[in-house]
């Protein structure tokens, strides 16, 4: 094998592991269709993409739908059915762990 080509195949392989992320979360609500869906806004994922969100022992999949946080130090914002699935409605703030 060409050496370049193992080198393309060695960083592939943690491509996964480099879209971790771990930071603060809030929660946003935009009317009813909020509540139904557990979306989230991301200020670089793909649309559409589901994201595996983690706090306090839970975890949830959520599909961003948003972009956003444009709070300095927030790295993602969930739906208020989102959040309430996490346990952090009446922190509002948490830190969490992002997939």
């Amino acid at each position: 094998m060409r050496p370049a080509y193992l080198v393309v195949l060695y960083f592939l392989s943690f491509a996964s592991e480099a879209f971790a992320e771990e930071g603060l979360a809030s929660f946003y609500s935009y009317g009813k269709a909020a509540r139904a869906e557990m979306t989230c806004a991301h200020k670089t994922r793909p649309f559409g993409s589901v994201l595996t969100v983690s706090y306090g022992g839970r975890s949830i999949q959520c599909r961003v739908a948003d972009r956003g946080p444009f709070i300095k130090g927030r790295i993602i914002d969930l739906s208020v059915s989102a959040a309430r699935a996490l346990g952090m409605i009446s922190a509002g703030v948490v830190r969490v762990s992002v997939d």
